[in-house]
């Protein structure tokens, strides 16, 4: 994704071409090697059946059939996919990022965001690595509590404006907040999106086994903020080593000399504050409350255009002018569209040449008579996989967890060690995979490249997976 160049007259969050046609070559050429392997990879599908409302895989039941997807499907598939099965999330997810793009185009426009900042820069002036290991905790706690990923997206831009205020860079921004999210919603203590869809397909009480994903959270959560507070001191000291050195980043710091209380900025904050409280407030009862996750997504999305409006009219920014702000902000991140398109068509391609489930098939054959650490790791690493092409956590326990459990129960593994090692292959690589939709729109919103995204948080995956995988490793030999 690109950098946004933002003026009070940029009309938006503009992705440069560089950066669009850098994510687009990678795109086509993972679509490309899909089509290649339709060729080579013998088709074949596993039965399913009903089961809680979503079709699920009957282990065992593996059979060849007649696969291959004509060339014009395949070159068609960015758009043949918004009209398959299973479309009503891509068509939300693109409705979102609209939405999000023109909310906080009128909130730069009107101020309200610049003013913000303002409060919170005066307020946490002498503690800022605590206001980011805050705003980490918070973040985390979203992902790990209440299974928020998508929702959370609205804020990412908070996040990297208020890190640009503070000194930082947007890279910081990303990580107290994006990466904050993928490290909580992967370590699942009550997540109900993959750790309790998963459960339920083992057989195991929702939520059970949580102290070794409490423990997880416990050893990420002071790892991710060393990480952060060691590159923002060596930003602070040194900002010409920032990757994003001489680029402006949305939400540039207040001039504080300047600053001063606002009544009517006042008001239009407390507004945007108060209906935003109450979006997370529902965020946390969709986990008690099922029929709100499976609209959750334009929910949080009528609740921020709702927060915008109240605010940015209380601001003084209205009508006409409100209008085309909001439609500036939304037609910047057309772009993205494709990028998410794409994304999406490799699953499509895979489903419809019918190889996805030889590629199961074939890993389920190579577990057997595995020692129970290496299958715990081997499902780690099927799991981060398939998360490659499907980016849905619950869609991916449906299709895996009636394969993993089998497995797990013939190794001699414990199904809590096969739900740890699915959350940990699910969450992590969310926010570094670039066939997540979450990841694109992201970082579409705070202008920053996918190859300066991948080499800077490439770390710290890095010792994210040697760390889960230690945790895989001990859980294996004391469950």
């Amino acid at each position: 994704m690109g950098h946004t160049q933002q003026t009070p007259s940029s009309g938006g969050m503009n992705i440069s071409v560089k950066s669009f046609i850098t994510a687009i070559a990678m795109l086509a050429a993972l679509m490309v090697l899909t089509y290649v392997l339709t060729f080579f990879v013998p088709a074949g599908e596993f039965q399913r059946t009903q089961l809680d409302g979503q079709m699920a895989v009957v282990p065992g039941a593996y059979q060849a059939v007649q696969g291959g997807i004509p060339f014009w499907k395949w070159l068609l598939s960015p758009i043949l996919v918004v009209f398959s099965e299973g479309n009503v999330t891509i068509i939300a997810s693109l409705v979102f990022l609209f939405v999000i793009g023109g909310v906080f185009h009128c909130l730069d426009e009107s101020g309200l965001m610049r003013y913000m900042l303002g409060r919170i820069v005066r307020a946490f002036a002498h503690r800022r690595y605590q206001l980011l290991c805050i705003v980490t905790l918070f973040f985390m706690a979203m992902g790990t509590l209440v299974g928020s990923f998508e929702e959370c997206v609205p804020l990412v831009p908070i996040a990297a404006a208020l890190a640009a205020s503070m000194g930082w860079d947007a890279l910081v921004g990303l990580g107290m907040s994006l990466l904050a999210i993928g490290c909580g919603f992967a370590t699942g203590i009550c997540n109900p999106f993959t750790v309790g869809v998963a459960q339920q397909l083992a057989g195991l009480p929702m939520f059970s086994g949580a102290v070794w994903r409490a423990a997880s959270f416990a050893i990420l959560y002071p790892c991710l903020c060393l990480f952060l507070v060691r590159y923002a001191k060596k930003i602070e000291a040194r900002p010409e080593k920032s990757p994003l050195a001489g680029r402006s980043t949305p939400g540039q710091a207040p001039d504080m000399a300047s600053f001063a209380r606002d009544a009517g900025m006042d008001k239009g904050l407390a507004l945007f504050a108060g209906i935003l409280g109450g979006g997370i407030v529902l965020i946390f009862a969709s986990s008690f409350i099922p029929a709100l996750q499976g609209v959750l997504l334009p929910l949080v999305a009528l609740i921020f255009l709702a927060a915008e409006l109240c605010a940015c009219v209380a601001c003084g920014l209205r009508g006409k002018r409100l209008a085309r702000f909001f439609k500036d902000g939304a037609v910047s991140l057309v772009p993205a569209v494709a990028l998410i398109l794409m994304a999406s068509s490799v699953r499509y391609t895979l489903e419809q040449a019918h190889i996805l489930d030889t590629v199961l098939y074939a890993a389920t054959q190579l577990t057997q008579n595995m020692p129970k650490g290496a299958t715990a790791l081997f499902l780690y690493a099927l799991v981060l996989v398939m998360n490659f092409f499907i980016s849905s956590g619950s869609a991916k326990a449906f299709l895996l967890m009636p394969l993993i459990t089998p497995i797990a129960d013939l190794c001699g593994l414990s199904r809590q060690v096969s739900i740890l090692a699915f959350a940990f292959g699910d969450g992590f690589s969310n926010v570094f995979y670039f066939t997540n939709p979450v990841l694109l729109i992201s970082l579409g919103l705070v202008g920053v490249g996918y190859g300066t995204w991948a080499k800077w948080s490439g770390k710290f995956q890095l010792v994210i997976l040697v760390l889960t995988g230690g945790i895989l490793l001990a859980a294996s030999a004391l469950m």
